[in-house]
């Protein structure tokens, strides 16, 4: 997730024309359509899926299918980029074992669309529909992944339901907390209750793992940690000392990936 600024004529102009929505949106979603793949080109083992939203918008996703795996992941990337971006960690992620399925926002990658908290909400919810109905896989074999603003998505995905587990990493407490931390100061109220994740968490009932970096300069560390406090589920808190927001996967994969692997290990078998 890119470090929200204090743009404040952007806000101003924002309530006065649009409303909160409109600053929510300009701020938090940075969507690349352009640096895509045709399907012919994607690495061995990836396919293309589309999927129909409820409110008839077409995402597309891509699938990374494991013949010998009755087990998924499901995972929501940051608000930059695209899927595209994350087909390195979707490869990594299917060496533990499991089927993966990397959702492309709307707006983003090959997606129709355009991005906003309540339809990338929309996005979880179709996405997590064709897995179960269209892949057959059944809910206690589920693992959701959610990696920065991709946590709201994946938090709100999964409330109130009965899954294998669920990860965080560098999740935000919510948007007016984040544009706080950010230095929008008194305009951090006109988020208003976006991105709501410290309140959904509460409702968050399977086996959780959230990962967070002490040196995290886009979402502070304290919220991972005010995250995990307030889940009231089964849960564990990997701390990797000296990381960032970007660096987690490469730089210090030696803590980042043992750390999925044993939850995802200890969770689906």
């Amino acid at each position: 997730m890119r470090k929200v600024l204090p743009l404040i004529f952007i806000a101003t102009f924002g309530v006065a024309m649009y409303g909160c929505k409109f600053i929510v949106n300009q701020l938090a979603f940075y969507p690349d359509s352009v640096d895509v793949l045709p399907k012919d080109r994607l690495p061995h083992g990836v396919e293309e899926l589309f999927i129909d939203t409820e409110d008839q918008v077409r995402i597309q996703a891509l699938y990374l299918p494991l013949a010998d795996s009755d087990k998924v992941l499901i995972y929501f990337h940051g608000n930059a980029g695209n899927i595209y971006h994350r087909i390195a960690d979707l490869v990594q992620l299917r060496k533990f074992g499991v089927n993966v399925v990397g959702v492309s926002y709307r707006g983003y990658g090959k997606s129709e669309g355009t991005p906003s908290e309540e339809g990338i909400y929309q996005d979880g919810d179709a996405v997590f529909k064709y897995v179960t109905e269209e892949l057959r896989f059944s809910q206690s074999n589920i693992i959701v992944f959610g990696r920065s603003i991709g946590t709201a998505v994946a938090i709100n995905s999964t409330k109130n339901r009965e899954i294998g587990g669920l990860i965080l990493v560098t999740p935000l407490t919510s948007g007016k907390a984040l544009a706080k931390a950010g230095g929008l100061g008194i305009f951090s109220s006109l988020v208003g209750n976006a991105f709501d994740n410290l309140t959904k968490i509460k409702d968050v009932k399977m086996p959780l793992l959230v990962i967070h970096g002490t040196n995290d300069r886009i979402i502070p560390f304290s919220m991972g940690k005010e995250i995990f406090d307030s889940a009231q589920t089964k849960k564990k808190f990997i701390k990797i000392e000296g990381a960032g927001h970007n660096n987690l996967q490469a730089s210090y994969r030696q803590a980042y990936w043992p750390a999925i692997f044993d939850f995802i290990k200890q969770t689906l078998n």
